[in-house]
């Protein structure tokens, strides 16, 4: 049963984003390839999964779930390619294809994070217009995701990673 749900909230997310990237027009042509091959790479998609999985849940339509679904595994996925880099933790593969600074260069694979994660919060932005609850959803995912969230923990892993680091217990 569980099985089943997953790949059916997996098939819904997949299509979506599919749908999305294929209308994304921007030049030159690599951002936009480099951005996919890191976002369109594979992977488990559990965020977006259990944000349709909640919705189910909630009886909420999936569109009202789906561009939620798809920031936030935006801004997974730049964490992701950011993570990667030489300067972080310098691995050279991802989901068993080179790394994105390996296969388009570091330059290129900052681009693509970065556009990753302004694309997303272009998402959230749109749902705002929607009215207050689609706001505090938005601005919950971008504070997780910020100086207080998942930023701050890489900086707490780079913090780590240096020899004489000592990182406060409540950072980590």
């Amino acid at each position: 049963m569980f099985d089943e749900r997953y790949e059916k909230y997996l098939n819904v997310f997949n299509e979506y984003a599919e749908k999305y990237f294929s209308a994304l027009k921007t030049t030159p042509a690599i951002l936009k390839e480099s951005m996919a091959y890191s976002f369109l790479n594979g992977g488990k998609r559990i965020r977006p999964v259990l944000t349709l999985a909640v919705a189910d849940a909630l009886s909420l339509d999936f569109s009202e779930a789906l561009p939620y679904a798809l920031a936030t595994e935006m801004i997974h996925t730049y964490s992701l390619i950011h993570d990667d880099l030489p300067a972080m933790d310098n691995d050279d593969f991802r989901r068993g294809k080179p790394s994105s600074h390996k296969a388009f260069g570091e330059g290129h694979a900052v681009l693509a994070g970065d556009a990753l994660l302004n694309t997303a919060y272009l998402v959230l932005f749109d749902c705002c217009f929607k009215g207050e609850k689609y706001v505090r959803a938005a601005r919950m995912i971008c504070e997780y995701a910020g100086i207080d969230g998942m930023i701050a923990g890489q900086s707490a892993d780079l913090l780590a990673a240096e020899k004489d680091a000592v990182v406060d217990e409540a950072t980590l």
